[in-house]
């Protein structure tokens, strides 16, 4: 069960609530990353597990209940402990969202790898046979309005929600992940990016250099909209790739042309390992989402015939 060999303090704020926050992340010897709302009394911890996820909404994905103790936008910080091995750890949190940081998975492994992390394997879950999920998966959780109301938007837009992330048995060495993206906009278009983890040196390598800098996007005209309904309002040009309104450039800079798509891997990675260890097998996700990302772990956990354990 390998976890930090001493805590790691990071404050920011967090790109939806806008609100400051702290985290400390702790060495644990209980196997599981759990998280513990130190500002309110009594919170019992919150597994960061896929069947403890309470919503996918807005963007990211939360753990806990909504109406109660629970922790938003936890995918950058578990991929970073993902990467650098880590399976154990509780992190402390005085507020409802971690912080974004730069926006990316940089900095959260940065500070694990100066903290030192603990000699050990993490779980393999081996798939075994396929699992598949849909968008059309996750419109039937909706609202029937809400859901008649994205119908109507996918019509007028030309839009097709025809997205899904499946996982299927591979070689039994290594996650394998392909994620595209396909956006109206110019400057991001069609895009797809390939990682593979295999929990070697090389493997998180890869990451770190190739994919743990890549920032979270949206337009800039929609920034209003999404802070009137409670979200975006940590966002700005040091945590988000930002796009002008003719959706043909970005008004801040970009590491990689393909950098929306890099960041799909890193929300991939994260949502990941909430399954509590390595999923052996090859991830596909077509104009995927949080939603489609936990959806697909519910079903391969729902069988036992789908996977396997080794600890």
């Amino acid at each position: 069960m390998p976890t930090l060999k001493q805590e790691v303090k990071l404050s920011g704020r967090g790109i939806h609530s806008g609100e400051r926050v702290d985290i400390v992340v702790r060495p644990s010897a209980t196997r599981g990353i759990s998280f513990v709302r130190t500002d309110m009394a009594g919170s019992d911890q919150i597994p960061a597990r896929f069947d403890n996820v309470g919503d996918t909404k807005m963007r990211n994905t939360t753990i806990g209940h909504v109406s109660g103790a629970h922790v938003q936008t936890i995918e950058h910080l578990m991929a970073a402990l993902f990467i650098m091995g880590i399976d154990s750890a509780t992190v402390e949190i005085n507020g409802v969202e971690t912080p974004i940081l730069d926006g990316s998975a940089a900095m959260f492994i940065d500070a694990f790898n100066q903290a030192g992390v603990t000699s050990g394997k993490m779980r393999r879950i081996i798939v075994r046979r396929p699992v598949i999920a849909r968008a059309r998966d996750v419109r039937r959780t909706l609202p029937i309005g809400l859901r008649l109301r994205l119908f109507l938007m996918d019509l007028i837009s030309g839009r097709r929600a025809d997205g899904y992330v499946s996982l299927v048995p591979n070689d039994g060495v290594a996650m394998d992940i392909s994620a595209t993206l396909v956006y109206r906009e110019k400057i991001i278009g069609r895009q797809s990016y390939k990682y593979r983890y295999d929990g070697t040196q090389k493997s998180v390598d890869d990451f770190i250099h190739n994919i743990a800098r890549a920032r979270t996007f949206g337009k800039y005209s929609e920034w209003e909209y999404l802070k009137a309904h409670g979200m975006g309002r940590g966002a700005d040009e040091t945590n988000v790739i930002a796009l002008n309104d003719a959706g043909d450039g970005t008004l801040n800079n970009t590491y990689w042309a393909d950098e929306f798509v890099r960041h799909k891997i890193i929300d991939a990675v994260g949502d990941m390992a909430t399954s509590g260890g390595i999923v052996i097998g090859r991830l596909t996700s077509y104009k995927g989402s949080h939603a489609m990302n936990n959806i697909v772990l519910k079903k391969l956990f729902s069988d036992p015939r789908n996977y396997d354990i080794v600890e």
